[in-house]
C-alpha cells in the first residue's frame, strides 16, 4: 500500500491596509463596518460586516487612517468619532507592545 502525504493546509493571508504586506489572517487585526455602519476593531475577526485588516502595529494604524485607506476598503466614510476611536485603539497596541488591545 502506498502512503500518500496530504499537503499541510494553507493558511488564509490577508493584506494590511495601512502597510500594504500580507501575512496570516490571525497575525492581523480586523476592523469592520458593520450594517449599521458603525466602524470597530472586531477582535474574533468573524462579525459580520465589511472587514479590513491591520497589522498591530501603531505606525500601520497611522497610516491607514491619515491616508483614509481604511475608509476606502470599508467602503464608508470614517468620521472623527470613529477616526479617534481607532488612533486610542493604536495607542494603546502601542501602550501594551504586544499587539493586542483590549476592545471596548
Amino acid at each position: 500500500m502506498v502512503e500518500t502525504k496530504t499537503p499541510a493546509p494553507r493558511l488564509p493571508q490577508r493584506t494590511c491596509v495601512g502597510c500594504r504586506s500580507t501575512t496570516d489572517k490571525s497575525a492581523l487585526l480586523r476592523v469592520v463596518r458593520t450594517r449599521e455602519g458603525a466602524v470597530v476593531v472586531d477582535s474574533r475577526g468573524r462579525a459580520p460586516g465589511r472587514g479590513g485588516y491591520l497589522c498591530p502595529r501603531p505606525p500601520c494604524w497611522t497610516a491607514a487612517l491619515q491616508g483614509d485607506r481604511l475608509g476606502v476598503a470599508l467602503r464608508t466614510a470614517l468620521n472623527e468619532t470613529d477616526r479617534r476611536r481607532l488612533r486610542d485603539y493604536a495607542l494603546r497596541l502601542a501602550a501594551d507592545g504586544n499587539g493586542a488591545a483590549d476592545d471596548d
